[in-house]
């Protein structure tokens, strides 16, 4: 994979600001990109799914099941290399709380270890399993937040 193929996996990232650009001016250049929501109607390319799996380093099969994808029709994704407007959007669920996870533990090790490590909070299982709903998902992202401001319980 190419880094210059502006996946939207990746805009999901933390960025750090070059030398004298502003955080603001920074947080507006994504808006330049085609719109999100369009791209998901149309369903992303396979190469979203593959730069999500390498971030999360985790056998495809693995993501395929939290992406609620049987192996049939994986197998069909690759071959057409397009996924459906429900498999683009439960990606960017992934991607955001990948992303979020790497603002809060500083490293994209760190929130790789947490997401696959069983919580008490998400009911002892991995984070990145109990996100396998949107609803689980959203708290996943709370608890990410009490961990960033301290609060633990």
């Amino acid at each position: 994979m190419k880094p210059s193929e502006n996946l939207i996996v990746d805009s999901f990232l933390p960025k750090s600001a070059p030398a004298g650009q502003s955080k603001q001016l920074q947080e507006s250049a994504p808006f330049t990109l085609p719109p999100l929501v369009q791209k998901l109607r149309e369903g992303f390319k396979l190469l979203e799914f593959q730069r999500l799996q390498d971030l999360l380093r985790i056998p495809e099969e693995e993501l395929a099941r939290y992406l609620g994808i049987s192996s049939a029709t994986l197998h069909r994704r690759k071959k057409q290399g397009q996924l459906e407007t429900p498999e683009s959007e439960r990606i960017v669920r992934f991607a955001r709380l990948f992303g979020l996870g790497v603002e809060v533990f500083g490293s994209q090790d760190a929130s790789r270890e947490w997401l696959k490590t069983p919580n008490p909070g998400t009911a002892a299982e991995a984070p990145l399993s109990y996100a396998d709903t949107e609803f689980g998902a959203r708290e996943v992202e709370n608890l990410l937040g009490r961990i960033d401001y301290g609060v633990f319980s």
